[in-house]
């Protein structure tokens, strides 16, 4: 976890807000990816500079955008 990571008390009251495909859970990677995007939020990069531990910024982009 990164510094600036959502911590496991602050993830159980995110997770029950978030869309569930309505063919199956979550994806794996749900979390990563949500702190993916709050990092490009706190630091002001673009989609691009995303570290990838977070994913590829084209999924971040995509889940962002509600598009996947």
């Amino acid at each position: 976890m990164a510094r600036f990571d959502v911590t496991d008390a602050e993830w159980a009251l995110i997770e029950p807000h978030l869309p569930v495909a309505a063919i199956g859970p979550l994806p794996r990677r749900v979390r990563d990816q949500f702190n993916g995007i709050l990092w490009r939020f706190r630091t002001g990069s673009g989609w691009r500079d995303v570290p990838e531990r977070y994913g590829p910024w084209s999924t971040l982009y995509s889940r962002f955008n509600g598009l996947g």
